[in-house]
């Protein structure tokens, strides 16, 4: 099995779900991580990243971390001073257009997003809202081609737009697609030789439904617009995802596989979740198990079993632990002296 990676989480991409399939590798495998300074949960970012944002890397005597997987913004050379030559480096990618709506409900205070009341009334005149000189203007425009480290105002020439996959085609061995998840988890485990359970999840850092809002094909039409970058890079990727399955695997062998990971989320579910699914934020029994909630969404998350023996609790808790208590879990195991 591989053990070093770069994930590069991109933001509302269900990088959350992936990050715990991480968390949970490392762990069990007894892994370093690429923490940020202070147990922080951002690699500084929306700035670049730099090798000095990674506790416990200093430039004189360069430590290598075998999991690189908070969120920043891309830059390749950085990175190289902190993993492995030979790291596996991937991402996940989704819909431009349900990235906009989600986003949208989610940073709601953002500079962008602050003064209006829905996403139709910012694409009417979003000018008029967005500032590109504002920090948190990536929140409102091209928000993947953003964190992969490129201008999210640059022009959308047919020129740049080959320069940009090109770059990134040269950095990542694998773009999974989120629309798409457990096609991508099956995909992962083969490339990283992982086992099935491995790749086993539950959707986390999601948020009910009430929030989401449809949204008519002219409001559609006017997010790939003014997403153009992103569309770009999500409709390109998303093509060399199939062609990527045709060659490597196959269709058939790809709808057993996921219907083995389906079965096998079934059976965790029955075995350590309370009535099977997530629930609404103040259902949530046990409160260090609460995410995080934040703008306008509602997060969900999960209620365990009672009455559980000691290692199954061990094993279902892991997979329904949310993101910043699970990174602050792991950030004191690996720097027992700091506390975050």
């Amino acid at each position: 099995p591989k053990t070093d990676i770069v994930f590069l989480k991109v933001h509302k991409s269900a990088s959350s779900t992936v990050m715990n399939i991480l968390f949970r590798f490392g762990e069990t495998h007894n892994l370093t991580f690429a923490f940020p300074i202070g147990g922080g949960y951002q690699l500084s970012y929306p700035r670049h990243f730099l090798a000095r944002f990674v506790q416990g890397f200093s430039p004189s005597s360069p430590q290598q971390f075998n999991i690189l997987c908070h969120h920043m913004r891309f830059l390749q050379p950085e990175v190289h001073k902190v993993v492995s030559s030979s790291a596996f480096y991937f991402s996940i990618l989704r819909n431009p257009v349900k990235l906009m709506e989600s986003s949208f409900a989610y940073y709601k205070g953002a500079s962008a997003f602050s003064r209006v009341r829905s996403l139709e009334e910012f694409l009417s005149q979003p000018y008029h809202y967005y500032n590109p000189t504002e920090g948190d203007r990536h929140y409102a425009r091209n928000l993947m081609t953003f964190d992969f480290g490129f201008n999210p105002d640059g022009e959308v020439s047919a020129k740049r737009v080959q320069l940009m996959l090109k770059a990134i085609e040269a950095s990542f061995d694998l773009l999974l697609i989120s629309e798409y998840f457990d096609e991508s988890m099956v995909l992962l485990k083969e490339m990283l030789c992982w086992d099935l359970d491995s790749v086993v999840s539950f959707p986390l850092n999601i948020r009910d439904s009430s929030t989401k809002s449809p949204l008519s094909d002219a409001v559609v039409e006017k997010i790939k617009d003014w997403n153009r970058l992103d569309w770009e890079i999500y409709t390109h990727f998303n093509r060399t995802f199939w062609e990527r399955i045709d060659r490597d695997i196959g269709r058939e062998r790809m709808q057993q596989e996921v219907k083995a990971l389906r079965d096998r989320q079934g059976e965790m579910a029955r075995t350590c979740l309370q009535g099977m699914g997530s629930v609404a934020p103040k259902h949530i029994k046990d409160s260090s198990l609460k995410p995080l909630q934040h703008g306008s969404a509602r997060i969900l998350g999960y209620n365990l079993k009672q009455g559980l023996d000691k290692e199954t609790e061990r094993i279902c808790r892991r997979l329904v632990t949310p993101e910043l208590q699970y990174s602050s879990a792991l950030y004191k195991k690996q720097f027992p002296q700091k506390s975050p």
